[in-house]
């Protein structure tokens, strides 16, 4: 069955001599496993389209729950910033291999649309660093281990938060407060911010250093406590991080 399928390709895998099967995340089916026959091949008409970080649309010969057949693809958004630019290409591929773990077990329009917008809005030009957190902490609903941005951790008091931990596992009150370390006012109220901003939304970004860092550093330290999850680009981009600081 011949079908136009919006998508993006999150991963490419070499496939006999000439192919290769790309998975790709799309609108309507989910994540989608397409042989591109033949894309290695320097005279394919796929070779340039069948690429990591193509965003388009897909013609294929879909097969549910067996690989798709690629015949075509019409570029939606070329993402020349991204591509061209290391630092861009580390959080892209952080948040696509991100991304590729959900996407395996979760069919969501909602997933495809906070990551595309995502992907846009660093394109863009907005910071990635804050839009991969707030891409983050979006995604721990979807991994099972969403954050509590109500009340403390500890006791659920409401009142006189201090400070966020990400070992504790999120807000922590006066009260309950030992030796974690006290983060300003504005990461508190930012964090929840992340949380209920419509990515599609924003226009402009202007948060300081202090509370970038504070957020990145919570999430990074709840991530790796809670969501079991442990990626190789994010290795990577964590150097890229730390080099820009």
């Amino acid at each position: 069955m011949l079908k136009e399928v919006e998508g993006f390709i999150l991963q490419e895998i070499p496939y006999k001599e000439t192919s290769k099967i790309i998975n790709v995340i799309t609108k309507d089916y989910g994540l989608i496993g397409i042989i591109a026959t033949g894309a290695k091949s320097i005279k394919s008409t796929l070779r340039a389209v069948s690429t990591k970080f193509t965003y388009g649309t897909f013609t294929i010969h879909y097969k549910k729950d067996k690989l798709s057949t690629l015949k075509s693809v019409d570029i939606i958004d070329e993402l020349v910033n991204i591509k061209t630019d290391l630092t861009l290409v580390s959080y892209a591929s952080y948040i696509s291999e991100l991304i590729l773990q959900i996407a395996k077990h979760e069919l969501s329009h909602k997933l495809y649309d906070l990551f595309i917008n995502t992907i846009l809005k660093i394109n863009a030009g907005l910071d990635p660093l804050i839009l991969t957190n707030i891409l983050e902490t979006k995604l721990l609903d979807f991994l099972g281990v969403g954050l509590n941005l109500d009340s403390c951790c500890k006791c659920q008091n409401t009142t006189q938060i201090v400070t966020i931990d990400g070992d504790v596992g999120g807000y922590i009150c006066k009260n309950c407060l030992t030796d974690e370390i006290i983060v300003s006012p504005l990461t508190i109220k930012m964090l929840r911010m992340y949380y209920y901003v419509d990515i599609s939304s924003i226009t402009d970004l202007k948060i300081s250093n202090k509370t970038k860092n504070e957020i990145n550093r919570f999430l990074q330290t709840y991530y790796d406590r809670y969501t079991g999850l442990y990626l190789k680009s994010k290795n990577f981009l964590n150097k890229i991080v730390a080099l820009e600081k």
